[in-house]
C-alpha cells in the first residue's frame, strides 16, 4: 500500500476546504490547522476538540507525520544533531544550533545533493530524491519539540542537505508555513535560504517579496576553481550569479552573505583572497569564512588559524564585512551530512552478513 500523505504536506489554505470536502464546518479546518503546527500534535487521538467522524475521515487520507527520530546527539556546547527517517526508510539531517538568545534549526530539503561539492559528505551518494513540503516542514517542529520547556525555535536556515532551489515547489510551501502566523509565525528576517546561486531560481525567490535572508555558496573567486569545487554547479558563471545577486539586494534590501569553505591549499592563500576582495569590492554583502569541517575518506583540511586571520584581514582592508564561523558540532559529525552518512554505515554494517 502506498504511503498515506502527511498533514504538513498541505498547504495552510488547503485545511479549512478540506474539512468543508469532508462535511465538517469550515472552522473545524481551521482547528485542524493549529493541532498540526500550533500543538504539534503526532496523532488524530490528540486533537480532543475534532469529532470523531472527522478524525476518522482524515485518519483515511493522511498520517500527521512522516518522519521519526533515528539518532540525536549532542556535544558540550550544545550542538545537536538530529537524523530523521522519512516513511520510506531513507534518511536526512537536521541541527540545531544554540547561541545565546537564538535556537537556529538549520534544515535539509533533500535526500542527498546533486551539487556534490568536493568536501561535503552530503553528495557523496548523490542525489536520491526531493523532500516534500512536509519533510522539511516537520524538521523545525522536530527540534521545537525537543527543546527545553520555555525554549523556542528563532531561526530557520535552509543549508543543510541537498540544493534548495533544485527543490523550489517545496522550498517555497515550506518558507510560506514558517513564515505565516496560521503557521509557525517566524519572521522573514528569521529564515535564511543558503544556494550555490542559480539566478534564474534567485530571481524566484526575490519575487515572493519577502524578507528572507540569501547565503551564496561561494568558495572560490575565479571560475574554473569554483568549478572544481562544485563540479555540478559550474554551468553558473560568475559575473551572472553576482548580478542575481543584485538584483536580490534590490527586490528585497537585504544584503547577501557569501559562504566561503577555506580549504588548505586550495581556495584559502592570500591569492584568493585578494581576488576575492576585488570580485565583491563595494558589494552590499558579508562573508562568512568557515574552516572546512573534516570528513572521513576526504582529503580536505582546515588551514591554519594565522593563515585564517590573514584571509580575513585581507577582506576587512579592502572594506568588506567579514566573520570567521567557528566550527560547531564536529566532534558529534553535525556537519556536512556527516551523521546521516555515519549512521546509514553503521545500519549497512549491522545488517551485512559475515563471512
Amino acid at each position: 500500500m502506498a504511503t498515506l500523505p502527511s498533514l504538513t504536506d498541505l498547504a495552510l489554505s488547503a485545511f479549512e476546504p478540506l474539512a468543508a470536502e469532508l462535511g465538517e464546518p469550515r472552522f473545524a479546518g481551521k482547528n485542524l490547522r493549529r493541532w498540526v503546527f500550533e500543538r504539534h500534535a503526532r496523532d488524530f487521538a490528540a486533537m480532543s476538540d475534532l469529532s470523531k467522524r472527522f478524525r476518522a475521515a482524515l485518519a483515511e487520507r493522511f498520517v500527521v507525520r512522516r518522519t521519526a527520530i533515528a539518532a540525536d546527539r549532542a556535544d558540550p556546547g550544545g550542538t545537536r544533531a538530529f537524523v530523521l527517517r522519512l516513511a520510506d526508510g531513507k534518511t536526512i539531517e537536521t541541527v540545531l544550533i544554540p547561541e545565546e538568545e537564538r535556537r537556529t534549526v538549520c534544515v535539509s530539503t533533500q535526500v542527498g545533493c546533486p551539487v556534490a561539492c568536493v568536501f561535503c559528505a552530503s553528495g557523496l551518494d548523490g542525489l536520491i530524491r526531493n523532500l516534500t513540503p512536509g519533510e522539511i516542514i516537520e524538521q523545525v517542529l522536530v527540534v521545537q519539540e525537543a527543546l527545553p520547556p520555555g525554549e523556542s525555535v528563532t531561526n530557520v536556515v535552509v543549508m543543510g542537505i541537498g540544493e534548495p532551489t533544485m527543490n523550489l515547489p517545496a522550498l517555497e510551501q515550506a518558507l510560506a508555513t514558517w513564515n505565516d502566523p496560521a503557521g509557525l509565525g517566524l519572521g522573514a528576517r528569521r529564515i535564511t535560504i543558503s544556494t550555490v546561486g542559480f539566478p534564474a531560481r534567485i530571481d524566484r525567490l526575490a519575487a515572493l517579496k519577502k524578507e528572507f535572508g540569501l547565503a551564496i555558496s561561494l568558495h572560490a573567486p575565479r571560475q574554473e576553481l569554483r568549478e572544481k569545487l562544485l563540479p555540478n554547479a559550474g554551468g553558473i558563471l560568475l559575473r551572472d550569479l553576482l548580478a542575481a545577486t543584485r538584483r536580490w539586494f534590490d527586490a528585497t534590501g537585504r544584503r547577501v552573505t557569501f559562504e566561503y569553505v577555506l580549504l588548505d591549499g586550495i581556495n584559502a592563500s592570500e591569492r584568493e583572497a585578494t581576488e576575492l576582495a576585488a570580485l565583491l569590492r563595494g558589494f552590499p554583502c558579508h562573508v562568512n569564512l568557515i574552516p572546512v569541517n573534516p570528513v572521513d575518506g576526504l582529503p580536505y583540511r582546515r588551514p591554519a588559524p594565522d593563515a585564517i586571520d590573514r584571509f580575513k584581514a585581507i577582506l576587512l582592508g579592502a572594506g568588506l564585512d567579514a566573520t570567521v564561523r567557528h566550527p560547531r558540532g564536529d566532534g558529534i559529525a553535525a556537519a556536512c551530512g556527516q551523521l546521516r552518512l555515519k549512521v546509514e554505515q553503521d545500519e549497512s554494517r549491522a545488517t551485512t552478513p559475515r563471512a
